[in-house]
């Protein structure tokens, strides 16, 4: 019986030291500890009063000495590996030190959020509304805001059934909760998170501190890539892209300039997304009027369109090439005028944070005119073995591209970005910033979220609103692994895994045998 009592409380003790330590980093309550040691060490007394003879005995005999110096030195060693696995618990929980070997780093907090929290001059409160159940992803999410910030204040994690007061406290109605909401509040302004991810807790705090009202207008009526609407959401229209705008807290309205006098007032930047036909005379004339009072313009220009923005855009100082982008290195499955892009102006606002692909399909070259490159910077190139194919008709009737002297030769600059001063304008000081693309295709709903497409688009448009403060990596997304090769590559790999290695351990059996067979015969 006493053998029994005395297990059970050894059993007892040692789940009280673990809830003790678990205690300390705030996993379980400090009463769970304290209620098995209280019942450990009763067991354990009840057994060696019940076998008290038998103690008596055993601790009077040599065998007993030897135990008893031998079983204290283990219980001493014993306790100092808890003492210091406490111990290394405590730093831990006190000063927390986070690691994330995730390729895309989809546990670490991304560039922007990191900015947005770092602009923040007063606490953000902020309350999670969630069934228990709920609690631990949440918690997880949130707690990784804290850690970055300071500012970032977890005021409570509570279920509504159980605290139903918390609605009237903070102005909230049942119909808000659905299946939970995290409530950001912000100098008197808060906002309501259903799904509490990265980019949309980024997003909310975007929306409480970034002040002051700008505009983004994308042009229509002339076959450019639509914004809202059944067509805004297939996979050609730029739903997605007008999206990523609302989240950085801009407005995006549609502008029908044939159905105005001017560009509006309060027009920030002006895109222009796959335009297919010509504009009108007037048109053009507005837009000269919106860039001499400095406005900013957008332009994505697809090769072989039928526009008139090429002299537009030539006026203002960049000449678009009237060629397609061609790479059979590095490009999406082989799909030679699907290029791969990864080489960027390092110091231009727009590209300095990037430092991964963007993706394009069929994309031209685009370049400053001549006497233009002190003030337009070409902030995206193709790679080393792409060329820039001119000869059209031949590509275009027998579907056959070879390089020749006639070509651009990469890397091909595809996009560029700077100031536009046009000659002759009654103000010459008032320099408009334009940013132009040689393709419309990367920033539509089917590609905007592949690579960091999403990225280059939105910081385009911050830079071009003077937000350089907002330029960033946004937060990642997990996917699968992909290694990209080059076609060489891939050869090397080939020879490799066919011929070297096989090779290799096949002259290294061979010596193998033929040392061994010496050896034998010595």
């Amino acid at each position: 019986m006493s053998a029994l009592l005395g297990a059970l409380g050894l059993v007892a003790v040692l789940f009280a030291l673990a809830g003790f330590f678990m205690a300390l980093t705030g996993a379980a309550p400090l009463g769970w500890s304290v209620l098995h040691g209280v019942i450990g060490f009763a067991l354990l007394g009840a057994a060696a009063l019940i076998n008290l003879d038998g103690l008596r005995e055993r601790m009077t005999s040599g065998e007993a000495r030897r135990a008893s110096k031998y079983g204290s030195s283990s219980l001493i060693s014993a306790l100092l590996v808890i003492a210091i696995l406490g111990m290394g618990g405590y730093l831990a929980n006190r000063y927390p030190v986070r690691f994330d070997w995730s390729e895309q780093g989809v546990h670490s907090l991304s560039d922007q959020t990191l900015k947005v929290l770092s602009t923040l001059e007063q606490d953000v409160e902020v309350l999670a509304l969630y069934r228990r159940m709920d609690w631990e992803p949440v918690r997880e999410q949130l707690d990784r805001y804290a850690y970055a910030s300071e500012r970032f204040k977890i005021i409570e994690i509570a279920d509504p059934n159980e605290k139903p007061d918390l609605l009237d406290r903070y102005g909230l109605t049942p119909e808000q909760l659905g299946q939970g909401i995290v409530h950001l509040r912000y100098e008197g302004e808060s906002v309501n998170v259903e799904q509490p991810t990265e980019e949309t807790l980024t997003n909310a705090l975007v929306k409480l501190t970034r002040t002051g009202d700008k505009t983004v207008y994308f042009l229509e009526g002339h076959g450019e890539n639509p914004i809202d609407g059944e067509k805004g959401a297939a996979e050609e229209g730029y739903q997605q892209a007008a999206e990523a705008l609302r989240n950085e807290n801009y407005k995006v309205e549609k502008l029908l300039l044939a159905a105005k006098s001017d560009v509006p007032e309060d027009a920030d930047v002006v895109v222009i997304a796959g335009a297919s036909r010509l504009m009108l005379a007037e048109e053009r004339d507005a837009l000269d009027r919106y860039i001499e009072r400095g406005g900013a313009v957008l332009a994505l220009v697809d090769p072989r369109v039928r526009t008139d923005l090429v002299s537009t855009l030539a006026k203002w100082g960049v000449e678009l090439g009237d060629d397609i982008v061609v790479d059979r290195e590095l490009a999406v499955f082989g799909r030679a005028t699907t290029p791969f892009a990864g080489q960027y102006a390092p110091n231009h606002p727009i590209t300095r944070d990037l430092t991964e692909y963007t993706m394009f399909h069929v994309v031209r070259s685009v370049k400053p005119i001549a006497g233009a490159e002190d003030r337009l910077t070409e902030i995206v190139l193709t790679g080393r073995e792409s060329w820039a194919e001119r000869d059209l008709d031949l590509f275009f009737a027998e579907g056959r591209a070879e390089f020749d002297g006639g070509d651009l030769m990469g890397p091909v600059p595809i996009a560029v970005a700077g100031t536009a001063v046009l000659e002759g304008a009654d103000d010459a000081s008032q320099e408009a910033r334009i940013a132009v693309f040689g393709d419309a295709d990367f920033a539509t709903n089917q590609i905007l979220g592949s690579y960091q497409n999403r990225d280059l688009f939105v910081n385009t448009v911050n830079w071009l609103l003077g937000d350089v403060e907002a330029i960033s990596v946004r937060p990642n997304r997990s996917r699968a692994s992909q290694l990209q090769m080059s076609a060489s590559q891939k050869r090397a790999v080939q020879i490799l895994a066919l011929f070297a290695i096989p090779e290799i351990l096949a002259v290294a059996g061979v010596y193998i045998w033929w040392t061994r067979r010496q050896t034998a015969r010595r």
